[in-house]
């Protein structure tokens, strides 16, 4: 399998970025989706789950309502819309299925500066 995040970057407060995850190697429409993310010194933590159809989502209480979990099913790929960041979501976001696979991409890296 193989999973490959994108989109990340240096954005103010308040600012927004998209992420993108590009799934391959297992049957994506079979597994429900999250972006995960891990903060400097701290473990890895759920943020957003998407079903398999994308008909629910749900999210940690930190970033609900900033952020908005989507996928894709024809192109295999989960995305992540986050808008009025907050110093406090600077970290490494990774995808990866809700019971994680024991493998887990590069990551993409946000930075949200005060």
């Amino acid at each position: 399998m193989r999973l490959v995040e994108s989109g990340g970057g240096l954005v103010q407060t308040g600012g927004s970025l998209r992420l993108s995850c590009a799934a391959s190697g297992f049957a994506f429409s079979a597994f429900r989706m999250s972006w995960y993310r891990q903060r400097p010194g701290e473990g890895r933590e759920v943020v957003a789950t998407i079903t398999m159809s994308g008909d629910k989502t749900d999210y940690a209480n930190s970033v609900k309502g900033r952020f908005t979990i989507s996928r894709d099913n024809v192109e295999n790929g989960v995305f992540l819309q986050m808008n009025n960041l907050k110093p406090e979501d600077t970290a490494v976001y990774y995808c990866n299925t809700a019971i994680p696979f024991n493998y887990w991409g590069q990551g993409t890296q946000v930075t949200v500066s005060s």
